[in-house]
């Protein structure tokens, strides 16, 4: 019997907020904040990065939105 190693399992397993975040397209400036946060290990040094990711999602809430008062 072939037993998955944790990386293979983890491949398999769908995250929940990946899932999210590639529907929104704001996936690459999560990383970006994430990465940003990561390197200077202060969150507050990572504005920049925080405030374009979210004009993204408030710009796919915004889309959203409007498509469910159109239905």
């Amino acid at each position: 019997m072939i037993f998955p190693t944790p990386e293979t399992h983890q491949q398999n397993v769908d995250d929940p907020v990946e899932k999210m975040l590639k529907k929104t397209g704001c996936m690459e400036l999560h990383y970006e904040v994430q990465e940003c946060i990561v390197e200077t290990q202060d969150w507050r040094k990572c504005q920049e990065q925080v405030k374009r990711f979210k004009v993204c999602m408030d710009k796919y809430q915004k889309e959203r939105e409007k498509s469910y008062l159109n239905k």
